[in-house]
């Protein structure tokens, strides 16, 4: 390969990383509102609800709770895929930003984990559900766990937000709204979860994370169209 190839070659790769981490983006923001689609359809239970009523739910939704658990699954591929990208790709672009890319990645990696035991834990009371005629300490103590790991990924997919809109700004891929919109959602995140303790215990205060939650659905989906239009 000639001298005179090689830049060529070089902006070629950028350029598909670049749509590796769009198509990344997009397609998890679509899991996501699938999975919470599913969720809402079929009447989840909020966790300030009875026990009785988080139960009946559950043993009843089992056929809906399987899909909902293997989109996490994808879930969690493609959040894995789209941070260690994005890292990629900045230090590709001079690595402008390259500190809160690997923020971004760190941040992924242990949000991923908390969703994974978040799922775990749900798996266990769905199973507990269709073999309890009434819920027992064993299933209540399983469901508060379940609410206080979902309360503690909340910091987690802030920071992981933060840190990706960040990158992203300082390497060009985002316009300078994308930057604040990651700011207030990812800030959202991080201050629903340091009330951990009042969410697990069915404190209202979850809206407030699930408007991060929302905002963080929407830059996903925006910057994912941007990347894949090679703009940035």
């Amino acid at each position: 390969m000639s001298e005179a190839a090689t830049p060529a070659v070089a902006a070629g790769s950028r350029i598909s990383t670049t749509r590796i981490v769009g198509v990344a983006a997009v397609a998890l923001a679509v899991s996501v509102f699938v999975q919470n689609a599913v969720f809402g359809g079929t009447g989840a239970p909020a966790y300030s609800d009875p026990l009785g009523v988080v139960l009946t739910y559950h043993a009843e939704n089992r056929g809906a709770f399987a899909i909902i658990s293997g989109l996490e699954t994808v879930n969690m591929v493609l959040l894995l895929l789209f941070v260690t990208a994005l890292h990629g790709l900045v230090q590709r672009r001079g690595g402008a930003g390259e500190d809160w890319s690997r923020l971004a990645v760190a941040a992924g990696a242990a949000c991923s984990t908390l969703f994974a035991l978040f799922i775990a834990t749900q798996i266990v009371v769905v199973l507990a559900a269709s073999n309890l005629a009434e819920p027992n300490p064993a299933f209540a103590l399983m469901w508060q766990l379940h609410a206080a790991i979902f309360a503690l990924a909340l910091p987690a997919l802030g920071a992981t937000f933060i840190g990706a809109a960040l990158a992203t700004h300082a390497s060009g891929l985002t316009r300078p709204w994308q930057r604040l919109l990651g700011m207030a959602g990812g800030s959202l995140l991080i201050l629903a979860g340091a009330g951990n303790l009042a969410i697990a215990d069915g404190s209202p205060l979850i809206f407030v994370g699930v408007l991060g939650y929302f905002l963080w659905l929407v830059w996903l989906v925006v910057t994912g169209l941007r990347l894949i239009r090679g703009q940035g």
